[in-house]
């Protein structure tokens, strides 16, 4: 069993919680960082494929906030059609240890997971 917090310790920890759900959450978001490290940058469609059942309007706006928050950089080139590609910035390496753990984690409970749905 883990040792209890105190107040302080709790209120710190709810707070860096919160701010890191703030620019992480929901159901979308790392799995746009995720499929975005597999080979680098990526059009939109492509992204849009590699994630199973993402709308092009959610992803559209989840990567508008990944950019805002420094997580994604959208590179356009002047060319004739015009292309859009995304790629990760190297902020987005300061997930990694997140990612791999919420990875692990998923992988090991992911029988008991399923089942409870």
């Amino acid at each position: 069993m883990k040792t209890k917090l105190t107040e302080k310790e709790c209120t710190k920890s709810l707070a860096a919680v919160g701010d890191a759900l703030y620019v992480i959450g929901g159901k979308w978001k790392l799995r746009i960082i995720i499929a975005l490290r597999e080979d680098g940058s990526k059009r939109f469609n492509e992204l849009q494929r590699r994630i199973a059942g993402i709308s092009a309007k959610v992803l559209s706006n989840e990567l508008k906030e990944l950019e805002l928050n420094g997580f994604v950089k959208r590179n356009v080139y002047p060319q004739t059609p015009v292309v859009v590609e995304y790629e990760l910035t190297s902020y987005s390496d300061t997930l990694d240890e997140v990612l791999n753990s919420l990875s692990s984690w998923g992988a090991k409970h992911r029988d008991k997971i399923r089942k409870e749905r």
